[in-house]
């Protein structure tokens, strides 16, 4: 299992730690994951994902998980969430 957002894209970064002596030592900025469980409106079902608590936020703000997937890039989406934002446009597009 990576760690990586599958909403957003957002991974492991690599920098250094500055002590005060200046003395620089490599590591790792892992990224603050969450596990949830988010409810697609228009498709009538619930999706288990790995995401970010920004992109959770982001998704709150956003009004659900079903506007956030329709206004998201598609490079920066996972291919599971990339294969949900296609039911959601195929099942909108069925509804209009």
């Amino acid at each position: 299992m990576s760690r990586r957002c599958e909403l957003t894209g957002k991974g492991v970064q690599v920098g250094n730690l500055v002590s005060h002596s200046n003395i620089k030592t490599k590591t790792r900025f892992l990224p603050n994951l969450v596990n949830v469980t988010l409810t697609s409106d228009a498709l009538g079902r619930s999706v288990k994902m790995r995401v970010s608590a920004n992109a959770l936020r982001s998704v709150d703000h956003r009004g659900g998980l079903d506007s956030f997937l329709l206004k998201a890039n598609n490079d920066a989406l996972s291919t599971g969430a990339l294969s949900l934002k296609r039911d959601l446009q195929k099942k909108l597009a069925a509804a209009s």
